[in-house]
């Protein structure tokens, strides 16, 4: 008898063990249910751009993935609709406008870039809609649109934090370099990066003994290069796209230029496909970066980019994602956390909440400020070195081959001072 109603007893346990595993799975599915949460942004899946767009795109798709696997926002699963702005400027303001009124997506996000984050906040304005950038200089500068957001670690003075690094570097020196010469696409970006320098210039007590634009589509960059070496500044400031970029640092080692110190804001040398094509003739290059794989800034993100480089080739996208793949990851859980902290996809109290909390990623952390941008710079300045010809990807994956210089608490050693000394 007794073990009889021991028995009872467990299969009733059993069983309510079993009722409360079904009503807990039925519970978890219908959390994310109804219709999706869609979020539209356009982002560059081809011309010059893409390299870094794919980059992002893939961290943003994990991002979708894993937020779906879990509670969705607001109980709601999210969908991701996006557009290939093709590294044009141009197609921006009518991808945007599709969004929104045919598309009618939710939420939106800028595409990758200054170029083409500008384009869009006309369009974005216009409508109410809460714009969280990605990698945009101060676009917000002559908008002042309140509810804007930057993702991209400038800090409040953005435009001179490209370049602050390297004229404080520069200005340790003994005897300090006096004479500076700055070379800049003619492009929204490279405009607001040199703008920035010139303002650094001033701040650190330096004369700009060159100042001139090229245009974008300039091809031989050989006249510009003798220029710089008819100038014979100290410094060498580059402000510029990808495919400027690469061109500016084969004809300055063509050259043969030798200032004391070369780089800047050179956008591009961030990227695999850029390390591998220029090897070696990076050396001695300082320039600006916003995320390095050392030990400190990896341990937040290590599980992350496990997953994006087991993912990254079928994507066709950068085997390593270190400039773009986490920043895509980042500027969306941004949002996606802002939404559920408001408890709404309300445009004005997701901006309220944007305002007034702190977000941590994988990436970093920080708070918004005056004109959408962080209250404090996270920007490095690093130099190359010791970089042998047929490097790969081995190479680009660690520490080895670049050393933070600033700030002070990720400073991993110090310079190799002048230029030519590292090459």
């Amino acid at each position: 008898m007794l073990a009889r109603l021991k028995w009872r007893g467990i299969a009733t346990s059993l069983l309510a063990a079993a009722a409360v595993a079904a009503f807990l799975k039925s519970t978890q599915a219908q959390t994310v249910s109804g219709q999706p949460i869609t979020i539209g942004f356009g982002m560059a899946l081809t011309g010059p751009l893409a390299g870094f767009g794919k980059q992002a795109l893939l961290g943003m798709k994990i991002w979708e993935e894993e937020t779906n696997a879990k509670a969705g926002l607001l109980g709601r699963p999210v969908k991701l609709i996006y557009y290939d702005d093709q590294s044009n400027p141009s197609t921006v303001p009518g991808i945007y406008t599709k969004l929104l009124d045919v598309d009618k997506v939710d939420l939106v996000l800028s595409g990758y870039a200054t170029n083409m984050v500008a384009p869009a906040i006309p369009v974005v304005m216009q409508k109410g809609k809460t714009f969280i950038s990605l990698f945009a200089l101060d676009a917000n500068a002559e908008f002042k649109y309140p509810k804007y957001f930057s993702v991209l670690p400038a800090g409040p003075r953005p435009k001179a934090a490209f370049t602050d690094g390297f004229f404080q570097i520069a200005s340790e020196q003994n005897p300090k370099p006096t004479t500076v010469a700055l070379a800049a696409e003619d492009a929204e970006f490279s405009r607001n990066a040199c703008d920035g320098a010139r303002e650094n210039s001033n701040r650190y007590g330096f004369k700009i003994v060159y100042d001139k634009s090229y245009p974008p589509s300039t091809t031989d960059y050989t006249p510009i290069v003798r220029a710089l070496l008819t100038a014979n500044a100290d410094l060498v400031i580059v402000c510029s796209y990808p495919l400027s970029s690469v061109g500016m640092v084969l004809a300055a080692n063509e050259l043969n230029l030798k200032p004391k110190m070369f780089g800047g804001g050179m956008v591009g040398l961030q990227g695999i496909a850029v390390k591998s094509k220029l090897g070696a003739k990076l050396n001695g290059i300082i320039n600006y970066e916003t995320w390095v794989p050392s030990e400190k800034m990896m341990a937040p993100a290590a599980e992350f980019f496990k997953k994006y480089q087991a993912r990254a080739a079928a994507e066709g996208a950068d085997p390593l994602g270190y400039y773009l793949g986490g920043w895509g990851n980042a500027y969306i859980s941004v949002l996606g956390e802002a939404v559920n902290g408001a408890k709404s996809t309300t445009d004005d109290k997701v901006a309220d909440y944007l305002r007034t909390h702190e977000f941590k990623t994988i990436m970093g952390s920080w708070r918004y400020g005056p004109n959408g941008e962080w209250t404090k710079s996270g920007f490095l300045e690093v130099q190359y070195h010791d970089i042998k010809e047929g490097a790969g990807l081995e190479t680009w994956r660690g520490m080895s081959y670049q050393t933070v210089l600033t700030p002070a608490e990720h400073k991993t050693g110090n310079v190799i001072y002048p230029y030519e000394k590292a090459k």
